[in-house]
């Protein structure tokens, strides 16, 4: 079958390739082999412990992608297994991107008095905010992914995937705000030769670069389509290309992620950051072992406090004297 050629009837518009799930299977079931060993040398299982949860599901999600290469054509078997496997393939990037807010938190707490958001709270509002990203994922590629189901169903699945996609966008921008913000505060305290401190922020830069291509990819696609027919092969050949052509998904998805998993396995942040969070940096950049007062709300007023965590810790930047006050 010639590449981007639609087959009737195929719930993948194409006959999938049957080499690249194998490939991708392995390759992230080595992956997740490497991040549970690493979570266990380095007793980083609390700080990381999505990666190796997510190369496993990975790993689950091509391997049914392998078993859809043969079985691709329309049935309630197939389509369970599809069904699955897009679900797998999806909700894995959102968690993945948690778990670099995790290790955004446990760099925060490294430099606990140059953050703009406190890092108790770095978890407390990315978190959140990720959920609603995994609900609407999970509800939407369940609901989009029946090629048979009705229009409003599929209509809603698409919304639904469409509202994650931007929201998760939108987290991305503000993660890259945040964090440089931070990042220019260290190089102004002279922080930035520590590789303890330097490292896992410029992998974490990578990962988001990595995974917000991949939204872009998704958000493309998603708005380039509103319902595929597989019975009709006129209406599949005008599909977008990046539904008919596999050779997308497996650049802007499969490998995008994958890239994302092996450079954690290489720059594993357990390798670089404290094991406690009672391990800092003073302000004269010295290391410093105490109990960090990041956890604490200190004396500023209600409204302030509410107000910095909305704003993901800015207000500090408009609010005289607040600045401050957040690093005490």
């Amino acid at each position: 079958m010639a590449e981007g050629e639609p087959v009737l009837g195929s719930i993948y518009v194409y006959a999938p390739n049957q080499i690249a799930p194998i490939f991708f299977a392995i390759a992230f079931a080595c992956s997740a082999a490497g991040h549970i060993w690493q979570c266990y040398r380095y007793k980083a299982f609390l700080l990381v412990g999505l990666h190796p949860g997510c190369a496993i599901i990975l790993t689950a999600g091509y391997a049914l992608r392998e078993y859809g290469s043969f079985n691709y054509l329309y049935s309630h078997q197939n389509l369970v297994a599809f069904i699955c496997s897009q679900i797998f393939i999806y909700i894995c990037p959102p968690a993945l991107e948690l778990a670099n807010y995790h290790v955004l938190s446990r760099v925060f707490h490294y430099v606990p008095h140059l953050p703009p958001l406190r890092p108790n709270h770095v978890m407390r509002t990315f978190g959140g905010l990720m959920a609603i990203v995994e609900t609407l994922n999970s509800v939407g590629v369940s609901l989009f992914a029946n090629p048979t189901a009705p229009q409003s169903q599929l209509s809603l699945g698409k919304n639904l995937v469409l509202a994650a996609i931007i929201i998760q966008l939108a987290i991305i921008i503000i993660f890259f705000v945040m964090t440089g913000i931070f990042h220019f505060r260290c190089a102004k305290a002279g922080f930035t030769r520590n590789k303890t401190l330097t490292t896992p922020l410029f992998t974490l830069y990578a990962s988001m670069v990595l995974i917000f291509v991949r939204c872009i990819y998704r958000l493309v696609e998603k708005t380039a389509v509103k319902s595929v027919w597989i019975q009709d092969l006129e209406e599949l050949k005008r599909l977008s290309p990046l539904l008919r052509y596999e050779v997308f998904f497996y650049i802007f998805e499969a490998s995008l992620m994958l890239v994302n998993s092996v450079m954690w396995n290489i720059w594993h942040p357990g390798r670089f950051l404290p094991r406690s969070h009672r391990v800092h940096l003073g302000e004269d950049g010295s290391v410093v072992i105490t109990e960090p007062k990041d956890g604490k709300l200190g004396k500023r007023p209600l409204l302030l406090t509410v107000g910095n965590i909305l704003t993901f810790g800015l207000l500090d930047f408009f609010v005289p004297g607040e600045k401050e006050k957040g690093r005490e």
